[in-house]
């Protein structure tokens, strides 16, 4: 299990060392951020200067250089809008990513696990063909529309929520629950196909000639095998969703990382694009690693194997 731990934290940390290093070249194909930090009409010797402040008057391999020192001390410099460390920015907007994903995903789980559960052991049933027709709607309806017809009703024709914003939990609702519709569309999917695959198994058949009861099979036999899917599909939606939901939060006016980024790109502040894909990449890596040590919890083949 060490030997299998070991070899996927190597892997992650060669995943984050790719990604940090291709943000750093692409960012600097946006253009001049010295062009654009001054004022209209600016000199020539203006632009100079500034851009000699920011070092961006070195050449690419010695600016690539600096860049990798400075981020293995955990500096990602400074932000040229916000004249702070762009670490500093960053981390400032995760709590809100947080809460914002964990809530849609601690949603999507209950419900898309219950749906597909039910779409699984019913086969064939009405309550299978109600499931999948609203788990395919789910995933087919676009996020930014849902967000606005959620908006409208609940906000604006009854007065219920707020439209928008950050603040107490009545802010949290629609954003999360717009997230939430694609998550467990997407699980109850999943699970239904996972264990319909999984009660064909002859262990499965072998469980109940022995006369075990229908919850025992479920639970221990049927349930287990079938996360396996599941527990990486969740994984990257999990990932995704602390990524920064750029179009939720966008819609809802919510104070994410994934919209802090897309500030960014717009005024071509290079420290708080590369500090916020780092950090964004070292979380979805070390979801990944985990769904992989969870795979040897729940099949301890595949620990064998490696």
């Amino acid at each position: 299990m060490t030997n299998y731990a070991l070899t996927r934290l190597g892997e992650a940390l060669i995943a984050i060392w790719g990604v940090v290093t291709i943000v750093f070249f692409v960012t600097r194909l946006l253009g001049d951020p010295a062009a654009l930090l001054l004022p209209v009409g600016a000199s020539p010797e203006q632009l100079e200067a500034l851009r000699v402040a920011l070092g961006l008057d070195l050449p690419i391999w010695k600016q690539y250089v600096t860049f990798l020192g400075q981020v293995l001390a955990g500096d990602f410099g400074q932000s040229f809008q916000f004249t702070r460390p762009a670490i500093g920015v960053v981390a400032e907007r995760m709590p809100a990513t947080i809460q914002l994903a964990l809530t849609a995903m601690v949603l999507g789980i209950i419900i898309g696990g219950t749906a597909g559960a039910i779409a699984a052991t019913q086969r064939g049933t009405f309550a299978e063909f109600a499931v999948m027709t609203l788990a395919l709607l789910g995933q087919a309806t676009p996020v930014f529309w849902l967000g606005i017809m959620l908006i409208l009703f609940f906000a604006v024709d009854l007065g219920w929520l707020p439209t928008g914003g950050y603040g107490d939990l009545r802010h949290l609702v629609l954003p999360a629950i717009t997230l939430a519709v694609f998550v467990s569309a997407s699980i109850a999917r999943l699970l239904r196909s996972s264990m319909l695959d999984v009660l064909k198994e002859d262990y499965v058949r072998t469980a109940r000639a022995k006369g075990l009861m229908p919850r025992t099979i479920f639970v221990w036999h049927v349930a287990r095998n079938a996360l396996i899917p599941v527990v990486t599909m969740i994984g990257i939606l999990t990932g995704e969703l602390l990524g920064g939901s750029v179009v939720t939060e966008t819609v809802f006016a919510w104070p994410g990382v994934g919209r802090l980024i897309v500030q960014g790109i717009e005024t071509k502040d290079f420290p708080v694009i590369q500090a916020g894909v780092a950090i964004i990449a070292a979380i979805y890596v070390a979801i990944n690693l985990v769904v992989d040590l969870l795979y040897a919890v729940l099949d301890p083949r595949i620990k064998t194997r490696a």
